[in-house]
């Protein structure tokens, strides 16, 4: 066993696709010497129908192939739900600069050329292995948090459904206003993790039918702050830290926690600072019964300009039900 490719480190379920039998057999004669678990398909039309059965921990995929070429193969698989981040490996006979750039367009992690060497396969694969187990537990805290969140709202038969609600509406206002689809993700993800925060304030404040005197109003005042340290550790919700800190700031710099003031709120909280006073507004609560829709939009458009961005809320305002529309 070479000291460089430890049995143990491979232990995975890796998805072999190439239409070459002795491909196919070399592979996985390599693989499951190391531990691994090997599938096997011989086109690409059947690796896809693997792939969306269940996804492996790798793909290696041949580029040259009947019928599905494995570029195809990889730009689909990187579509469908869970797949993003799997690894893919590219085996090829191709040794053209063109076609590793090729490759990495279709979505490939990596590229081994033939013939097939046992120590470059064994390494390739223990290397990107590794970064799913790191990834793998970046995602496993961060649907940590998300649990967190969504445990928060059960404690509040008022607010289940909201956090959910604002993400949705957030990534819909940010489509409408022509954000790319990664930042739309983004914000609907900050808009689920907005009110994380309020794990740390008791139930006595969250749930009191009646206004906050001045100390509750300056702990409930802590949780986009809370939340963001909560989210902070992660990486992976980088890109969702803005949001969640800013979403109670105001156009006009009265708000919290940094009295923020026009362009200086984060793009992300704007959006979800509208979609989460619409949500509140129209929803129930503990001390009030939510408002109807036209009332709720009256007194938005009076905070034009003063509470959120005029240009997102007139946008907001105008496609109103596509919005909100929960069917």
């Amino acid at each position: 066993m070479n000291p460089g490719c430890g049995g143990a480190d491979l232990a995975a379920d890796i998805l072999v696709v190439d239409d070459n039998d002795a491909n196919r057999l070399l592979l996985r004669t390599y693989l499951t010497n190391y531990g691994c678990t090997v599938r096997e398909s011989s086109n690409g039309e059947q690796a896809l129908d693997m792939l969306g059965e269940s996804l492996p921990d790798l793909v290696l995929l041949d580029v040259m192939m009947p019928g599905l070429s494995g570029y195809e193969v990889c730009r689909q698989l990187r579509e469908m739900p869970g797949a993003r981040l799997l690894p893919v490996i590219m085996v090829t006979s191709l040794r053209e600069g063109s076609d590793k750039v090729d490759a990495a367009d279709a979505g490939a992690d990596d590229f081994i050329s033939k013939p097939l060497n046992k120590l470059e396969v064994l390494t390739r694969v223990r290397s990107l292995l590794r970064m799913k187990r790191l990834t793998d537990a970046l995602d496993g805290a961060e649907n940590t948090i998300l649990a967190l969140a969504r445990a928060l709202e059960a404690r509040d038969p008022y607010t289940r459904g909201h956090a959910e609600r604002v993400g949705l509406f957030g990534s819909r206002l940010a489509d409408l206003a022509g954000l790319p689809a990664d930042d739309c993700d983004a914000i609907r993800l900050a808009g689920v993790l907005h009110d994380v925060g309020k794990i740390g304030i008791c139930d006595d404040i969250l749930r009191k039918p009646g206004p906050l005197n001045d100390s509750e109003w300056q702990a409930m005042r802590r949780h986009p702050e809370v939340g963001a340290q909560i989210c902070a550790p992660l990486k992976s919700l980088k890109d969702q830290l803005p949001a969640i800190r800013f979403h109670h700031e105001r156009w006009d710099g009265q708000g919290y926690p940094a009295q923020l003031g026009h362009e200086d709120i984060p793009l992300g909280a704007r959006v979800t600072a509208i979609c989460d006073a619409w949500d509140a507004m129209t929803s129930n609560r503990a001390y009030r019964a939510g408002m109807p829709a036209e009332c709720a939009l009256s007194i938005m458009r009076r905070g034009a300009a003063s509470q959120w961005d005029a240009g997102l809320l007139d946008l907001f305002v105008g496609r109103c039900a596509d919005i909100t529309a929960l069917d």
